[in-house]
């Protein structure tokens, strides 16, 4: 039964109706920036925005049209509607880019990470944004023509939205390429092709992987070392050396490297040494991890090629080294996949005095680590994957015990905070980083009578709080501030830890300023435990100098 005054539509003119309220109303961020430089009271300042809008909505028309028919339109026009409006909340309250790196980031956060970034403001601003165009897709009555005359308007529309695009670029094609050029990132602001063309691209990056074997990357690996003493018996120790991945923790905030405010007092007491220049390979955790642990880093980056091959615990194992992982987060990314690698996540049935829900305090890393050593019986590599400072919930990384700065941001909402309360938040995060690692090597000192112990602690990238309004992280490396790129880097190790590897303490202290990059870290693990392979490059050994 037909509704009296219900309007029929062709899927056309729907699809146009919402790539024109998607341009107008969903890009906030694009038309501030293309306007920023501009003189509002000039007439080319209109010329330019008026063409930027035709062009824009002619083309978000072909990316909604081409895939849409008359059965699936209305769902199709409304997962748009309401994906660009969480988009349109994203983008505004993190300052975000959604470029293929961010939607790679956005599709393998699991659930629990997920509920941080829920809200009732989100909620209320997605439900404020969608709630008009969604009732009016589903309100109007959609054409049925025939087939062959839907085909020949379908084709006739995509062709004049192009040739109408083209029009409206041709007068302003100087002033937008300059723009381009200069500021390639502009272009992950339009929404919602942003969205659609990045996954796309990610979907057809996987699909290329989808299936295939991993590369065998150092099947040659061997060690150059004499076997550890069975334990009891004399001769050498076995080597236990422990990689504490970090997350999200940024070198401009501890106090190791001159920041005023005191993050660091336990590690400051401890004979460490803080390599001071260190940059990450990516500026997101699905980046950075599979980067570093990789052979080729941020160097020679293709990500490709880093997915499909193995990494640097597979080589340790290929090796004869004992190899695990201990997780507190969401994962290894791929890395501690293969065989020889044991791998486990700890949660509340394993310690649930050091958790809250879902989420583990990170000391439940330390007492998996201690649970571990107790059964080492050989050169042993363990990676411990902190929680670190994940935001935004950065108040929900500690107890209230370190709870210093105050006041602090007790929200994932970072934008309700201030500036300092956000910053108190995070450095209350650090703070008991710091902690943590204090207690990680104090356990491994504890056992230097029957292991030799060492540990390395790097942060896989860092994190912007609030500097030219930007929020969290995973900004496109090419223009990512420095506070997403440099991180914190830090090494103990015991006396007879220095003593196997053959390690000059003063000498790796007077290169603690030197330049280096999560590209060290895969040809510097396997040189500590003495592993040759053609894979190895002594050149990015950042101990190979210090090793008598």
């Amino acid at each position: 039964m037909l509704i009296p005054g219900r309007p029929t539509l062709r899927v056309e003119w729907l699809a146009g109706l919402v790539a024109m309220y998607c341009i107008a109303l969903g890009n906030g961020s694009w038309w501030a920036a293309v306007t920023a430089e501009r003189n509002p009271g000039d007439a080319s300042t209109w010329l330019f925005v008026a063409c930027c809008f035709v062009a824009l909505t002619a083309l978000t028309f072909v990316l909604l049209v081409v895939p849409a028919t008359r059965w699936s339109v209305k769902p199709w026009l409304t997962l748009i509607v309401i994906a660009t409006s969480f988009a349109v909340f994203y983008m505004r309250t993190y300052n975000v880019l959604l470029d293929p790196s961010m939607l790679r980031n956005v599709l393998r956060t699991d659930l629990r990470e997920s509920r941080e970034l829920l809200s009732w403001s989100l909620a209320w601003q997605v439900t404020l944004w969608a709630l008009l165009p969604v009732a009016l897709i589903w309100w109007v009555r959609i054409a049925r023509p025939p087939v062959l005359r839907s085909a020949l308007w379908r084709i006739g529309a995509i062709v004049a939205a192009l040739v109408l695009a083209l029009a409206a670029l041709l007068p302003i094609s100087r002033d937008l390429t300059s723009l381009i050029r200069n500021q390639r990132e502009v272009r992950y602001l339009i929404t919602p092709g942003n969205f659609i063309i990045s996954l796309i691209r990610t979907a057809a990056a996987d699909a290329r992987t989808a299936g295939a074997p991993r590369q065998v990357i150092g099947a040659d690996a061997h060690r150059d070392a004499p076997p550890a003493a069975p334990m009891g018996a004399a001769g050498r120790k076995p080597r236990v050396f422990v990689f504490v991945l970090g997350e999200t923790a940024r070198a401009a905030n501890f106090s190791l490297y001159g920041y005023a405010r005191n993050t660091n007092p336990e590690l400051s007491t401890l004979d460490i040494v803080a390599f001071r220049d260190v940059t990450a390979c990516g500026t997101s955790t699905e980046v950075s991890v599979p980067c570093m642990f990789s052979a080729w880093g941020r160097a020679d980056y293709d990500e490709d090629r880093i997915r499909q091959s193995e990494g640097l615990l597979n080589v340790l194992a290929h090796a004869g080294v004992d190899v695990s992982w201990i997780d507190n987060q969401s994962g290894c990314k791929g890395v501690c996949e293969g065989a020889g690698i044991r791998s486990r996540k700890l949660d509340a049935q394993f310690a649930s005095d050091l958790c809250r829900g879902e989420d583990c305090f990170d000391e439940i890393l330390v007492r998996g680590l201690e649970a571990d050593l107790d059964a080492v019986k050989a050169d042993t590599f363990i990676v411990l994957h902190m929680l670190g400072n994940h935001g935004p919930a950065y108040f929900r990384r500690y107890p209230d015990a370190f709870r210093r700065f105050t006041p602090d941001c007790q929200s994932a909402e970072l934008r309700r905070c201030s500036r300092e309360e956000v910053v108190n938040a995070f450095d209350n995060a650090l703070l008991y980083t710091d902690h943590v690692l204090a207690e990680v090597t104090r356990l491994l000192a504890r056992r230097s009578d029957r292991l030799d112990t060492a540990m390395l602690y790097v942060s896989d990238h860092g994190e912007s709080l609030g500097e030219n309004g930007f929020y969290l992280h995973g900004i496109p490396y090419a223009i990512a501030p420095d506070f997403q790129t440099r991180v914190p880097m830090i090494w103990w190790q015991s006396a007879g830890f220095g003593a196997a590897s053959r390690i000059d303490a003063p000498c790796l202290r007077a290169r603690a300023g030197e330049a280096l990059s999560h590209d060290n870290l895969f040809h510097s693990m396997l040189g500590l435990f003495d592993v040759e392979t053609q894979v190895y490059r002594r050149q990015r050994d950042l101990f190979a100098p210090c090793r008598r």
